[in-house]
């Protein structure tokens, strides 16, 4: 692969700042059917918006696919042809570990979970990959799972081990850069009803029982710079919480901002919440939150269980749900988006957060028909030109 002297950017030309979409949008568990969206959907993608420059890419590889590129000749025959099309990577979605598309995926997607060495494995080599696929001289991000699906952890000996596994992977991280001169770094993902899903958990799982993992105080400066956080706006904004407020607090705590997934939740009055109902589909999770006119909050795992219950009350004010829309989406009434809690000033701070952006709207397959219009990569255009224009 070439020196980043090669790359100077894929779209922007914020120093340092790398803008992609994450190809979980596109089904494909096998590196063939990965292979087949690269060069159907991603290669369009670059001819639309950098016709003349690399394209980054922010990768999405199953178990499966992972296994494939374990030796070296593989993966050189992968970067070879990425580099023929004009495509580079530097990000890897390493939350899914099994199939993402056309199936019932709901909770099963926390499965294996950080507690399993399933899990380190799996995320050990992702970094391995990342490390012989990305440029030289550019860091390398990979994304996973807060831990676990909340309701799976019922003592501390679930905690101990998330942070152990944890710990392993940061020295295998460590390891690998002393070996290569590569630095990759895994950010932990919360997300709604898992082990992690707000702020505050967050920064008490970093200064507690992932501190407590550690040997001494150099171990843990070593976690600190190889494990950080996936910050996706669409979370924090189930939360109720501000994503530039999030954004500082991590910054402030000490904790890596690994990379900045941008991401739009789905909100509507809850007086208005049965136009919900389209949006109740089989195949992933909606986590719902509604917050009360007294500012108290009340969630439920799925939206299937939430629209009765704020049906039957009259004390709730407003809903969101994790159902990731299109950042450029405006709203139907009283169907509305969470775009624009992403400010200017929420993305001047970000790109001095981090190097990665990475927009994620992997539920175009399953969005209502009209929000499908013009294919999946239109979509995706105009939502990088929404993040371009805001930038």
């Amino acid at each position: 692969m070439k020196p980043l002297s090669h790359f100077p950017a894929p779209m922007e030309r914020y120093p340092g700042c790398q803008l992609t979409y994450c190809l979980n949008i596109h089904p494909g568990e096998t590196l063939a059917e990965n292979l087949a969206a690269i060069r159907q959907h991603a290669v369009a993608v670059k001819q639309r918006l950098a016709p003349a420059a690399p394209f980054g890419l922010g990768l999405r590889l199953s178990a499966a696919a992972a296994a494939e590129l374990r030796t070296k000749a593989a993966r050189r025959q992968l970067c070879d042809e990425l580099d023929a099309l004009g495509l580079y990577a530097f990000t890897i979605n390493g939350f899914p570990f099994g199939q993402f598309h056309g199936a019932r995926v709901k909770e099963h997607v926390y499965a294996p979970d950080w507690r399993t060495r399933e899990r380190l494995d799996y995320t050990c080599l992702l970094a391995e990959i990342l490390a012989d696929l990305r440029p030289a001289g550019m860091s390398g991000s990979i994304s996973t799972l807060p831990g676990s699906f909340k309701p799976w952890i019922h003592k501390d000996a679930d905690v101990r081990a998330m942070a152990q596994n944890l710990v392993a992977c940061a020295r295998h991280l460590a390891a690998l850069r002393e070996q290569t001169g590569r630095e990759i770094h895994v950010g932990l993902e919360p997300e709604p009803f898992c082990f992690l899903e707000t702020t505050d958990e967050v920064i008490h799982f970093f200064e507690g029982p992932l501190a407590a993992a550690c040997a001494d105080a150099a171990e843990r400066e070593l976690v600190r710079r190889h494990l950080g956080v996936c910050l996706d706006t669409c979370h924090v904004a189930l939360q109720f919480e501000s994503p530039l407020t999030a954004l500082r607090r991590y910054r402030a705590a000490g904790i890596r901002v690994s990379k900045i997934q941008i991401s739009a939740a789905l909100e509507t009055d809850a007086a208005q919440a049965g136009a919900l109902q389209p949006f109740d589909e089989p195949v992933y999770l909606h986590q719902t939150k509604a917050r009360f006119f007294s500012g108290e909050l009340l969630a439920w795992p799925e939206l299937s269980d939430a629209l009765p219950a704020i049906a039957a009350s009259g004390r709730m004010e407003t809903v969101r749900v994790h159902f990731h829309v299109p950042l450029f989406w405006e709203g139907a009434p009283p169907l509305r988006s969470t775009a624009p809690d992403l400010s200017a000033e929420f993305f001047r701070e970000a790109c001095a957060a981090t190097e990665h952006l990475e927009v994620e709207t992997y539920t175009f397959s399953v969005l209502p028909e009209a929000l499908r219009a013009g294919g999946v990569v239109d979509c995706i255009c105009r939502e990088l030109e929404w993040v371009r224009r805001k930038l």
